[in-house]
């Protein structure tokens, strides 16, 4: 039944093909995932362009929305910052540790992207992450400790600060950053604390600043109160209807 000959039959086809499409695909899509971050920069010689397999595929022309132009990738350029950092071994591609202070030398800890200087936008075109000051619609949920007006305190136990706001991601209904009013030898300015290196202390009304990157106690998604001197779970950004 449906044989085409007497070794092959349209099964057995249509089960090479898929298999065929199949391993098209995860090339495709494997291709498509080094648009961004290829080629990396090679220990050994600067001449020397590391892409793997398969290679980097050429390079497309993308619209953006909401009037931001156009984006091609992949993009020929270098990343040119300088890293106060040295690799601990003397084979390539060694870890590099820091040489001054960990949260300037561009590594680790104090690594960051280069992105444009525009803020991320929602699907309405709409700043995405916005000040809770400048939202009506979104409010921290009452059964959830407020975390403004709390004291921020570091790992070394020294106030850092005092949260003044809370950023909030629109498109999420996420709590993404705390406003922070930090004491300077100038007078005073405002820095955004990351809400996941944080955990909240109600009872106590402060706010420890942590280097956790595990979410830990600190997921505004899943936020849980706990009565007493225990921890408790972040406040929730929740919009009004």
């Amino acid at each position: 039944m449906g044989a085409i000959t007497s070794q092959i039959d349209v099964a057995q086809v249509a089960i090479y093909m898929f298999w065929g499409f199949f391993a098209g695909l995860i090339y495709y899509l494997l291709r498509e995932n080094k648009r961004e971050g290829y080629p990396l920069d090679s220990d050994r010689s600067g001449r020397i362009a590391v892409q793997g397999f398969p290679a980097i595929p050429p390079a497309k022309t993308y619209l953006l929305p909401h009037g931001g132009g156009t984006q091609t990738a992949p993009r020929k350029e270098q990343d040119n910052r300088s890293l106060s950092a040295k690799p601990l071994e003397r084979f390539p591609g060694a870890p590099l540790q820091p040489t001054g202070n960990p949260m300037l030398s561009g590594v680790g800890p104090g690594a960051w992207a280069e992105r444009a200087d525009k803020p991320d936008l929602a699907t309405d075109g709409r700043p995405r992450i916005v000040p809770l000051k400048s939202d009506a619609s979104f409010h921290i949920e009452s059964r959830d400790p407020d975390p403004r007006g709390m004291k921020v305190i570091g790992a070394d136990g020294a106030v850092g600060g005092t949260v003044t706001d809370v950023w909030v991601d629109r498109s999420e209904a996420l709590i993404r950053y705390l406003e922070v009013e930090t004491p300077t030898a100038e007078g005073t300015r405002r820095v955004l604390l990351p809400i996941n290196f944080t955990r909240i202390e109600g009872a106590r009304r402060s706010r420890r600043a942590s280097p956790r990157r595990d979410g830990g106690p600190a997921r505004a998604a899943r936020a849980t109160r706990r009565a007493g001197g225990r921890r408790a779970g972040d406040p929730r950004a929740s919009r009004t209807r």
